[in-house]
């Protein structure tokens, strides 16, 4: 599995995870010119914009440490154009990052992180 397929094999565990939390995953890999936003979900009256971090094994350090200040300046920018986008204006909004860590012959294991930013 290449990085590519590893990163969309991981948002893939994210959005199974995140419907069997009873969440509705509103949108998938949104793009603008901007950036793009990997999960758009909705739990309750919350929306929320989701980075997904995947790894292969621990050896590097926890996906969620890759979700710098630079990458959460650039996911409130792109909140921010999504909601203008499609015109919604939710009671709430939040950014969480999730974790994916595949291990050799185990299932992934999710971190989810909620208001990291």
């Amino acid at each position: 599995m290449d990085r590519s397929q590893t990163g969309a094999a991981g948002e893939d565990v994210a959005a199974d995870y995140l419907r069997s939390l009873g969440w509705t995953v509103v949108e998938r890999n949104w793009r603008c010119p901007a950036g793009e936003l990997d999960i758009v979900a909705r739990t309750g009256q919350t929306l929320v914009f989701c980075e997904v971090k995947t790894r292969r094994g621990t050896g590097f350090c926890s996906p969620l440490e890759a979700i710098t200040a630079r990458k959460l300046r650039k996911l409130r920018e792109l909140s921010v154009l999504w909601l203008r986008e499609h015109r919604v204006c939710p009671a709430r909004v939040r950014i969480d990052g999730i974790g994916v860590v595949w291990r050799l012959r185990e299932p992934a294991q999710i971190i989810h992180r909620k208001g990291i930013g």
